[in-house]
């Protein structure tokens, strides 16, 4: 990974960003992961490195919400085993995947982040519309989020969105700490994922030296982020830049 001064400029905005994002609602990987294959990555290398230099600013997210967690612990311990068990088969799938599969459907994967991200508006108030009711089983629960962990190690753009609408349906609680239990999955999921990915694929460490700390600020400061910028614009500008990225990747399959 050969680095100009604008690439390294550029990993350390997009880290931040994707921090920022990834506490405040979800989607920062579809700054990242861009950012990353404009610096000169293979897509997969791009999509390990990702998980790995974000994993800094998931945990920034989570000690903005230690208020949300408090007495969600058991919660955590069940959801955050059943996410990582799903985490281990999204890794094991992206092991045994031909490095060309991957490429060719990493646009669509791509696009499935920013289609989640732009029709979150009517999810949430789905979500809302549920939470009167009475929740599903634990067996529906456990299911999605296992599901939700092998999505998120194996591409993971769009990871907190799909998280916030599994526990949106199936858990009875409030937005906030909802929000925070996300919060918590999502960082199993990266964590445990990464781990793996630094025994077994090829991690550009370049890449996760520059936008590790930038992402670990990002995550810190992403609620205050997300009260100066406008939900839609944010929203708009994440999808924007990923749609993008996959229209580009597609045109030059």
């Amino acid at each position: 990974m050969s680095l100009t001064l604008a690439h390294v400029v550029l990993l350390v905005g997009a880290g931040a960003l994707a921090g920022a994002v990834n506490a405040a609602a979800g989607g920062g990987s579809l700054i990242s992961f861009p950012a990353l294959l404009v610096a000169g990555l293979p897509a997969l290398s791009a999509n390990v490195t990702n998980t790995v230099a974000l994993c800094p600013g998931y945990l920034g997210g989570v000690g903005g919400f230690r208020a949300e967690l408090a007495g969600q612990r058991p919660a955590m311990r069940v959801l955050g085993t059943t996410a990582g068990l799903g985490a281990v088969v999204g890794v094991g799938l992206l092991e045994i995947s031909p490095v060309a599969t991957f490429r060719t459907v990493v646009p669509f994967l791509l696009l499935l982040g920013c289609t989640l991200l732009a029709f979150q508006p009517p999810v949430a108030r789905w979500v809302a519309r549920r939470r009167g009711e009475r929740p599903p089983g634990r067996a529906a629960l456990g299911s999605a989020v296992f599901a939700a962990g092998a999505y998120g190690a194996y591409f993971g753009a769009g990871l907190g969105v799909i998280l916030l609408a599994v526990l949106g349906v199936l858990v009875a609680e409030t937005l906030p700490r909802l929000n925070g239990l996300k919060a918590y999955l999502a960082l199993v999921i990266n964590l445990l994922a990464a781990a793996l990915f630094v025994v077994a694929l090829p991690v550009s460490w370049p890449g996760v030296a520059i936008m590790a700390p930038s992402s670990l600020l990002g995550g810190l400061a992403g609620a205050s982020a997300a009260r100066r910028i406008p939900p839609a614009v944010l929203r708009a500008a994440v999808v924007g830049i990923g749609g993008a990225v996959a229209v580009a990747l597609l045109a030059g399959a």
